[in-house]
């Protein structure tokens, strides 16, 4: 009898990022002296705001006193962060949620990950290629049919509709790795089809607080008919720092149903059973986020990164380059002058010291693509682009 579960079998070697940092560190043993700028791996540079780092302490200081501490909290998140995320996430736009429609999680990746459990593995899912691995990869895990979307420049990386019915689709704006962001208009053909086909659209919006055009929309139930047939995911990690802190969540509406369920019980379910609730002190951190003065120091760390991703992409440019992304996201999509993205990888290591992320690690067509991100420091974004220039 087989006891492992096979699907594991499907995934195509290791983790990309994980391969990666591999690679990496097999480069630094072998040139110690070697001077690396690390622009692949989307992590965060700058230090945490203030106003986050004193709401951290002052929580610290309560989990020291008696009448102040705090064991387990809720699973769900507490009753004060989700009023926040409601109040300066969604209220501003016109949206009103429920507050036990809000999940606070350790992170949107892991929201992406564990959600899809809701769903028989007999679900058809579809993703777009290129697109964060995650999405792929947990399904795979799950023994489900995965179908691939093109997302290209010639469809200007919004992903192709399914041309048979899915039950889940997955959706990412601004999108990780291409940089770019759907248009309400297409983000709308995208609801219209799952509304059609009953699909769940399971939206990742964990890098929107870099949206620069006021016409694109922040959050998805900013359009009509979302909340029957849609999830959203948002994190806490690229908008205000917190990849070393983990917090996020998704927002799972009373009114989604699947063969006459709501989604929302069972999710609440899910967690209960899975899942302890984060850490007291970052909860409090993430509410933070969404003070007067943490909106300020916030938003001065996001202008930060969108300089950075401007100096790239007119860097780029100006060496004679195609590039795509770097206005709505902190991600740039590099059209390469070799189709082979590993190999370019390996090239742009050895000659520049510059690490980024080959386009084929996010899917067949992301391959001749290379992804940079903005979130280096000032000087040493401005000295990658002075390296890969000279590169030629």
């Amino acid at each position: 009898m087989n006891r492992l579960n096979e699907n594991f079998s499907r995934l195509e070697g290791d983790y990309l990022f994980s391969e990666i940092a591999r690679k990496v560190e097999a480069y630094r043993r072998a040139h110690p002296r070697a001077d690396l700028i690390r622009l692949g791996i989307g992590d965060v540079t700058l230090p945490l705001a203030p106003t986050v780092i004193a709401a951290l302490h002052r929580a610290v200081d309560e989990m020291a006193r008696p009448e102040t501490f705090r064991g387990y909290g809720p699973e769900q998140g507490y009753a004060f962060l989700r009023e926040a995320i409601q109040q300066g996430e969604y209220a501003p736009r016109g949206v009103q949620l429920e507050p036990d429609e809000i999940f606070v999680s350790d992170g949107s990746k892991c929201d992406l990950g564990n959600l899809q459990e809701l769903f028989s593995p007999r679900c058809r899912v579809a993703i777009a290629d290129p697109v964060y691995p995650v999405y792929r990869d947990s399904n795979l895990m799950a023994g489900r049919e995965v179908l691939l979307l093109p997302a290209t420049r010639e469809n200007h990386f919004a992903p192709e509709l399914p041309t048979t019915p899915v039950d889940l689709l997955y959706l990412c704006s601004p999108n990780n790795p291409t940089g770019t962001a759907l248009t309400r208009e297409a983000l709308q053909r995208y609801l219209d089809y799952a509304r059609e086909h009953g699909t769940v659209i399971l939206y990742d919006s964990a890098y929107s607080s870099y949206l620069r055009d006021p016409e694109l929309p922040r959050s998805i139930y900013e359009l009509d008919g979302a909340r029957e047939v849609a999830i959203e995911f948002k994190s806490f990690s690229k908008a205000a720092g917190f990849t070393g802190l983990r917090c996020g969540f998704a927002v799972v509406p009373h009114a989604l149903k699947v063969d006459g369920q709501s989604l929302n019980p069972r999710w609440f379910r899910r967690q209960c059973t899975k899942f302890n609730g984060v850490a007291y002190p970052v909860q409090r951190a993430a509410e933070a986020v969404y003070s007067e003065t943490g909106r300020i120091e916030i938003a001065a760390q996001i202008a930060y990164y969108q300089e950075n991703a401007r100096l790239l992409r007119e860097g780029l440019q100006a060496a004679g380059y195609e590039v795509y992304g770097g206005e709505q996201a902190p991600y740039l999509w590099w059209k390469l002058p070799t189709a082979d993205s590993l190999a370019f990888f390996d090239r742009l290591l050895d000659k520049c010291g510059v690490i980024g992320t080959p386009g084929v690690g996010f899917g067949p067509h992301g391959e001749g693509y290379f992804r940079l991100t903005a979130f280096g420091d000032r000087e040493r974004t401005r000295e990658a682009v002075s390296r890969i220039a000279a590169l030629g």
